[in-house]
């Protein structure tokens, strides 16, 4: 959803519903307000961006683009709702598996050059 034209906010309802129907109610969605860059063309307030999301049971993010604001924060947010991505936190120390690396010695290359 682009924040600067009300259109796009206004349709956000039916594309939500639409990918819903057609993935289930399973799915991870955000509603994002981008070009926040463009204060002076603002159609879309916040407190409208974030009503609407609770309305849809989305989350919500607002972002730009060109220059860069929240972009990182939108995908770790997304993947952090990810199925799963919770589990390593109520695991107890006893069911996780530690891994130890060990560097192995360089083989000596044969006379072709060859190393294997």
């Amino acid at each position: 959803m682009c924040r600067t034209y009300v259109n796009s906010f206004q349709q956000t309802t039916k594309w939500i519903d639409d990918v819903r129907t057609e993935r289930g109610s399973d799915v991870i969605i955000m509603l994002v307000g981008n070009k926040t860059d463009l204060a002076d063309k603002r159609q879309v307030s916040i407190e409208e961006g974030e009503r609407k999301a609770k309305e849809l049971n989305v989350m919500f993010i607002e972002t730009s683009a060109k220059a860069g604001y929240n972009v990182k924060q939108l995908f770790r947010r997304v993947a952090a709702a990810l199925p799963g991505m919770d589990t390593t936190q109520d695991k107890s120390r006893e069911e996780m598996i530690d891994i130890k690396l060990k560097e192995q010695p360089e083989l000596p290359a044969s006379e072709s050059g060859c190393s294997c």
